[in-house]
């Protein structure tokens, strides 16, 4: 029905105009990318691939599909990076494009079959470029398709929007916000209220306004058969997924999505002195293959079997236990009381704990007290960076504040945080790629810029390293949690002349292993082998330039839950597990010893 075809219309706009505030453009817009719900809502989906590619810079295959593809697209051509004789670079696609592919669509949706099915691929681009020939598009589409009958009986709203979505010039084409607030969707606009952005978690409005609940709460956990791993986000289920022995490289490799061939068959047959090769056809795998692979639950679901529903809802009473009751309490109890890195991997054990920080922090600040209590017994990983940040009392409109802050202007620093950023954990693919750079880059120049009376010392990298990682898209919250940490952990240490706040923590330092350990601080002090060799880069970093990232994760989970003297205990603790080799060595091998740590 029009209304129907509306409402889908409608919902698409939508989602394509909150990518556009996110600068992004889907470029692949096809009815296989549009899902529904059960509940009929339009779900967007694969709409990362244009925006991970660089606009198709890094990829070998142009991004869309030749039926939907907009004219300007089309026109523009495929131009790779290495084609000397393309004068400058194209510009990518703007959202005025994703238009054109929906209003392809809806006409397929209208006329009920698919458009451009009789011809080839290079025929489909070359009809789609003739038709800036013409005055009427879509009056030439139902033509050639033999559906000018189904045209006529449609309503003037549908082939007003159809109308405005196949405007051949890009110029003349509207926007999304001015197409959402056209009048040929008033009758539709009253059944989508305006989107509220939901309070943000450290916000201080309440997030709990349009909360509803049914008088019988026991109402929630009476269905036995509730699907309640399904009401768990994505997130969550994929994590669980993996701990459960999912393997998705190992899904894509039988799904043959993924194919590899021993190098030694990419070789060409033939090549010439000038480098031309013969013989060697194009790798199909280097290729686009959208297949959607779905992902059985079947091993997750066993695995969690025993698992109640009131395990999904826990109450927060105030003398609750560390962990939720389960049908299988005996079993968690047990898991409790095993090392953290076994804890970490067993699924049930962690479901229970991300049900339940996930309910502590939706009732963050009011539930601080009990999020710090659960802390200390451990803290899940799938949930650590907003946990570190309820931890460092994180608060306000974080996302406004870090986007007040001027990231572009140049400033002195730049250059030192440009040679910085490469080096700092080089082995980690996230935080090595291009785009962990240019989060690094942003977040530490926010940081100089928002403390003018700071200064940028090398280490901050390394020092901002562990929040970025466990909030790669969020920035804002990487930057709030490295802006509450330093104060409260290295207070002073960023000083422009910081040397006697050093020394004085140093000193600190060596009193400290004086009275723990006299004879190794003796030691230590006979051979001239004094923290300020070793200590500094522990000490600015908090151990994070010493320490892979695995180990940091483990050490920052207690180094939060204590005050600005736990790094002593740290230091110390340190010292203490290579206490027999420092004891037998001397002042070159202490060195030696210690620049290989970890």
């Amino acid at each position: 029905s029009s209304s129907r075809i509306l409402c889908i219309a409608y919902e698409v706009l939508q989602g394509l105009q909150y990518m556009n505030k996110h600068g992004m453009v889907h470029r692949a817009l096809s009815p296989c990318n549009i899902l529904l719900d059960r509940k009929g809502h339009v779900k967007l989906a694969k709409f990362g691939l244009y925006h991970m590619t660089a606009q198709g810079v890094d990829v070998d295959f142009p991004i869309g599909y030749p039926s939907y593809l907009a004219p300007e697209v089309i026109a523009q051509g495929m131009v790779k990076p290495s084609d000397h004789t393309q004068c400058e670079k194209p510009l990518p696609s703007g959202p005025k494009s994703d238009l054109w592919s929906l209003g392809i669509i809806l006409f397929e949706l209208c006329m009920g079959r698919k458009l451009f099915q009789s011809l080839e691929i290079a025929e489909r681009l070359k009809f789609i470029i003739m038709l800036g020939c013409v005055d009427d598009i879509v009056t030439v589409l139902a033509e050639e398709h033999g559906c000018l009958d189904i045209i006529k009986d449609l309503s003037e709203d549908i082939i007003a929007l159809l109308k405005k979505c196949l405007t051949f010039q890009p110029s003349k084409r509207q926007v999304f916000k001015e197409l959402l607030h056209d009048s040929l969707f008033s009758e539709v606009t009253s059944v989508y209220p305006p989107f509220q952005k939901p309070a943000g978690l450290f916000s201080s409005s309440p997030r709990c306004a349009n909360l509803t609940l049914p008088e019988d709460i026991s109402q929630l956990c009476k269905d036995e058969d509730g699907d309640y791993l399904a009401e768990r986000s994505i997130e969550e289920v994929y994590y669980l997924w993996c701990l459960a022995g999912g393997d998705l490289e190992k899904e894509l490799v039988n799904k043959e999505i993924i194919r590899s061939k021993p190098p030694v068959c990419t070789l060409p047959n033939f090549l010439l002195e000038d480098g031309e090769s013969f013989g060697q056809g194009r790798d199909r795998s280097s290729l686009l293959d959208d297949t959607t692979v779905t992902l059985s639950l079947c091993q997750l679901r066993n695995r969690l079997k025993d698992v109640g529903g009131e395990a999904f809802y826990p109450l927060l009473e105030d003398d609750q236990s560390t962990l939720p009751h389960s049908n299988s309490s005996n079993e968690l109890s047990a898991a409790a009381s095993l090392p953290l890195i076994i804890r970490e991997r067993d699924t049930e054990y962690q479901l229970n704990r991300i049900v339940l920080f996930d309910r502590l922090l939706k009732a963050y600040p009011y539930k601080k007290n009990q999020i710090w209590k659960e802390a200390r017994v451990d803290i899940p990983p799938l949930l650590r960076g907003i946990t570190w940040a309820a931890l460092l009392g994180v608060e306000g409109a974080i996302q406004a504040k870090y986007d007040a802050i001027d990231k572009d202007t140049p400033i002195p620093t730049d250059r030192q945080i440009e040679v910085d950023i490469p080096r700092c954990h080089q082995y980690d693919e996230l935080l090595s790629s291009p785009e962990g750079h240019a989060k690094f880059r942003r977040v530490l120049k926010a940081w100089v810029v928002s403390h003018p009376d700071l200064v940028y010392w090398q280490g901050l990298d390394s020092l901002c390293a562990p929040f970025l990682y466990l909030n790669f898209n969020n920035e804002a919250l990487a930057y709030a949690c490295m802006s509450a940490f330093i104060p409260k952990y290295l207070y002073n240490f960023f000083l422009k002349d910081n040397s006697h706040v050093i020394q004085e923590y140093l000193t600190v330092f060596s009193q400290m292993i004086a009275f723990h350990d006299p004879e190794l601080s003796n030691h230590l002090n006979e051979i001239g082998f004094i923290p300020d060799l070793y200590a500094i880069p522990w000490f600015l970093t908090m151990f994070t330039h010493v320490f892979p990232l695995h180990k940091i994760f483990h050490l920052w989970d207690t180094l939060l839950l204590g005050n600005s003297s736990f790094p002593f205990c740290i230091g110390v603790a340190i010292l203490q597990q290579l206490r027999d080799r420092l004891l037998a060595n001397g002042f070159n091998e202490c060195i030696l010893l210690f620049s290989d740590l970890p």
